[in-house]
């Protein structure tokens, strides 16, 4: 069965990366979109692509005024059918830099849990709608070169799990889609050391694609699910013995 398109998209991430390509296929595809980062300048470009339907907002997900912000976001649109989460940090960080680790579970934890859940109360409010978010690979097991990467990117999995349950118990229509790229060309990643590198527009198109068709986990590409498939069937003393130099 086709899915129907979403109307109303917020993509919150989408100065750059995987954020920013996925919400100019929105803005492609015809949607009402609301783009929101840090960086407000680097939202223009998506704005000019059609202005009477793109809005643009200046969000920082760590800052405590991130909810009431995305609040005003969503009211400015019109409500949300579609919140694509896309803001996120990560460190190539063996020395265990404290500001690098408390920077990442910043974002990837606390930042994650306040915008997605000022959405799923807003859904939870007005009939349902779909929550995606790219999380990573990384979440399979705990990476020792990127530790705090690795285990907020679990924390976010798991809090999807968990919030697609609570939507079930509460039978609020509420649709989740986990999305795991492996290592990708941006800004995180950069010189030409990563194994199986894939191109922005590749994953943006996978992303996209599988937030239209609402699968629950969409893990880009086929190398990678076969990757994480090994990565499982390694016991944990096997594991920690594993040189894992770069992380995705």
């Amino acid at each position: 069965m086709k899915r129907k398109r979403p109307n109303r998209v917020v993509v919150m991430g989408a100065s750059s990366g995987i954020g920013r390509l996925v919400a100019m296929r929105f803005v492609e595809a015809g949607c009402r979109v609301a783009v929101a980062a840090r960086r407000l300048d680097r939202l223009e470009k998506i704005r000019q692509m059609a202005p009477e339907r793109v809005l643009t907002s200046e969000i920082d997900v760590t800052a405590p005024d991130a909810a009431s912000k995305l609040e005003a976001l969503i009211d400015s649109l019109g409500g949300v059918d579609l919140y694509f989460h896309a803001a996120g940090m990560g460190f190539y960080n063996p020395d265990l830099d404290n500001d690098k680790e408390m920077a990442t579970v910043a974002t990837n934890a606390e930042g994650f849990t306040r915008c997605v859940d000022c959405v799923f109360r807003r859904m939870a409010a007005n009939g349902g709608g779909h929550i995606a978010a790219i999380t990573s690979i990384a979440q399979t097991k705990g990476i020792g070169m990127a530790p705090s990467y690795s285990a907020t990117k679990r924390y976010q999995t798991t809090y999807l799990t968990a919030l697609e349950q609570l939507s079930k118990i509460r039978r609020l229509g509420i649709s989740f889609t986990d999305i795991r790229p492996g290592f990708v060309n941006t800004d995180f990643l950069r010189g030409d050391t990563y194994p199986m590198l894939m191109k922005p527009d590749f994953v943006a198109d996978k992303a996209y694609k599988a937030t239209i068709k609402r699968r629950r986990v969409a893990t880009i590409d086929w190398r990678y699910r076969l990757l994480v498939a090994a990565w499982r069937l390694l016991p944990r003393p096997l594991w920690v013995r594993l040189n894992i130099q770069n992380y995705s």
